[in-house]
């Protein structure tokens, strides 16, 4: 598999690596500060999850082929609260003992935010396919877990999301309008007000298909 991969993607998979390895170091240094239950399950699933991912890549690098990867299934826990409701003041801690739930939280998302983006940033210099869609399918997982630890934040008012009033909201979406299609070909798009049928026999279309399955 080694020779089948190009200078610039083994540097890359090097750094998407050297990242999952610190931040299931830094997941392990939160436990001893969880207090909370759910976030504590939270926090053990994440880190699972990601070591099993680690494991799988490292996996793949050596030759022993490369899958699309696992997708992580996130909860819906709650809806979003929208709106601010006496945010509490934030300074940095003077002592590693005041670490909090809050705290761990945080960083939790912080870690998840960060490695989601390197890893997005990855796929795009990969040029194996079947790297690029591994890589890309970790890159919506950290996503996903980002989102399960922010919707915990967001309901215990850890994360609170500011809005503006009404009357501006709707002044920015309502300044967008749909646009009408200005493309002259005739051979890729259908009259007006009939719909492209799609040959599903057609090996683009079953390479579509295996591809997303």
């Amino acid at each position: 598999m080694a020779a089948n991969l190009g200078a610039h993607e083994v540097m890359e998979i090097h750094e998407v690596l050297t990242g999952a390895v610190d931040t299931i170091n830094q997941f392990q240094l939160y436990q001893s500060h969880v207090t909370d239950q759910q976030l504590g399950s939270i926090l053990d699933k994440h880190q699972q999850f990601m070591t099993q991912e680690y494991n799988n890549m490292v996996q793949a690098i050596n030759a022993q082929g490369i899958s699309m990867g696992t997708p992580y299934r996130s909860p819906m826990m709650t809806q979003p609260k929208y709106g601010l409701n006496n945010p509490q003041p934030q300074s940095p801690n003077t002592s590693p003992n005041q670490l909090d739930d809050r705290d761990v939280a945080s960083g939790m998302l912080k870690c998840h935010k960060s490695s989601a983006l390197l890893k997005t940033m990855a796929a795009l210099e990969c040029a194996n396919p079947n790297l690029r869609k591994m890589i890309i399918q970790s890159s919506n997982n950290c996503a996903e877990m980002a989102y399960e630890i922010w919707q915990f934040m967001n309901e215990k008012g850890y994360y609170q999301v500011p809005t503006m009033k009404q009357m501006t909201t709707n002044t920015m979406t309502d300044s967008y309008t749909t646009a009408q299609n200005t493309s002259t070909s005739t051979s890729s798009m259908a009259p007006s007000g009939q719909t492209t049928q799609i040959n599903q026999t057609s090996p683009l279309f079953n390479q579509h298909n295996n591809n997303i399955q």
